[in-house]
């Protein structure tokens, strides 16, 4: 069957798909990443002399997000080839995703609530139905909503990400990550200094969360339908709301948004090389110029007219940050065929529960070491940054066993469950289609 045609999702699916195996080197980049997160979120509290000396050339936090937004380009979209099923990808992202997530919410709210935070934010009460709205969506960071917790804003840009391979799968052309990723970068590096932040959100705040939210369920909704115009619509639905997200309404501006969307898809590309989905040469150049365009584009200043935009580029410690996670994803990638260091893999099976629980940990700890870090001697800042580290590992340790493990075997069984009940026979959709850059 043609590569642009709008086959149905379920019937790629003869037998279930094998359980992939566990890529050792990338699980020690996302160890790698989470530690190097952890520690930038504990400069401010323990480490101010780190901040006031690096700042200026070196953004740890953009480093260890931008690994994890490779990593996600790199792995994700396979994820919902190999199972060949929208329901059952997006079936496996929930229980991915969602537990963990609610409980880090919910432990956000009670510390909140104990006075052991930074608080939650206050225009979160102002239009609490928008924003539990707006955060189950998980696009509240693109709809004008502050985060409950701070980290969150990068499932934003993981679930545009999502919505846009959902896209590109139903609607045939998931072999175009290469020309996708370019196209993201040169977007970024021309017409990002001219596209506005906040805009939907700063005119109609809560029916723009409203509109978010119906257009993604009525997307999602379509991209499973067994009709093929529903399908159609529904790929138009759900590419119009992320690309409307991405250009119009991001906190963050266009630019940054717009970089990490190339960085992902790049990080597909990659993907699609080394498994020989993808033409080596035309896709190998596409990408090769992704991150040049990402760090020009960092550089550059927004225009003036430019509505709600931060009128300060991202700056040269962004710009470095993001090239080092390039040459990080690169340098894992050349050794993914030696085994990686047992601490960075484990690091790597709990990176999501370091990822959403670490910012909770520091601020309990900012207020237990009474508020006034700065003025401790350094061995006692020592002393406090051992006890964050040891609960942010025991703590993650505890949710992926806990809560992380169990929901994502109920979901397997789920999967299973369907496919064991639907069991169509292959189609000509299943077969090899030819590499495309």
């Amino acid at each position: 069957m043609p590569t642009n045609t709008l086959t149905p999702p379920d019937t790629t699916i003869g037998a279930p798909p094998a359980k992939a195996p566990r890529m050792g080197w990338l699980d020690a980049l996302r160890g790698l990443a989470a530690l190097v997160v952890v520690f930038e979120h504990s400069l401010d509290v323990l480490l101010p002399e780190v901040r006031q000396a690096t700042g200026p050339w070196f953004d740890f936090g953009r480093y260890g997000v931008f690994v994890f937004f490779l990593v996600s380009g790199y792995v994700v979209p396979f994820s919902l080839e190999r199972r060949g099923s929208v329901r059952q990808f997006w079936l496996g992202r929930f229980f991915r995703l969602y537990p963990a997530w609610g409980v880090s919410v919910v432990l956000a709210l009670l510390l909140g609530a104990a006075g052991l935070s930074y608080g939650v934010p206050a225009a979160i009460g102002d239009r609490p139905w928008a924003s539990a709205l707006a955060h189950l969506t998980m696009l509240q960071d693109l709809l004008g909503v502050p985060n409950v917790v701070n980290v969150f804003w990068t499932l934003s840009y993981e679930m545009v990400f999502y919505l846009l391979v959902t896209a590109m799968f139903v609607a045939g052309v998931h072999r175009a990550s290469a020309r996708v990723a370019l196209g993201f970068g040169v977007g970024a590096a021309i017409l990002g200094v001219a596209l506005p932040s906040g805009l939907l959100a700063s005119r109609w705040p809560g029916g723009t969360v409203l509109a978010a939210a119906l257009l993604l369920a009525g997307g999602l909704a379509a991209m499973v339908s067994r009709n093929r115009g529903l399908r159609r619509t529904g790929v138009a639905v759900a590419a119009a709301l992320a690309l409307v997200l991405l250009v119009l309404n991001s906190r963050i501006g266009a630019i940054e948004s717009l970089c990490i969307i190339a960085t992902m898809f790049a990080g597909t590309a990659i993907r699609g090389i080394q498994d020989g989905r993808l033409r080596p040469g035309p896709a190998a150049a596409m990408v090769a110029i992704v991150p040049a365009l990402t760090l020009a584009a960092g550089l550059r200043a927004p225009t003036s007219w430019a509505l709600h935009a931060n009128p300060n580029p991202l700056g040269l410690d962004w710009s470095i940050a993001v090239g080092a996670a390039w040459l990080t994803f690169l340098a894992g990638l050349a050794l993914r065929n030696r085994s990686m260091p047992r601490v960075f893999v484990w690091l790597g099976l709990v990176s999501y529960s370091v990822y959403l629980l670490h910012p909770l940990v520091i601020q309990a700890i900012w207020h237990a070491a009474g508020r006034d870090t700065w003025g401790l001697s350094a061995p006692v800042r020592a002393v406090w940054g051992v006890v964050l580290l040891a609960t942010v590992l025991t703590s993650a340790a505890l949710a992926h066993r806990y809560v992380e493990r169990p929901a994502q075997n109920l979901g397997r069984r789920l999967t299973a469950r369907r496919r064991s009940s639907a069991a169509p026979a292959p189609s000509a959709a299943s077969a090899p289609q030819p590499a495309h850059p």
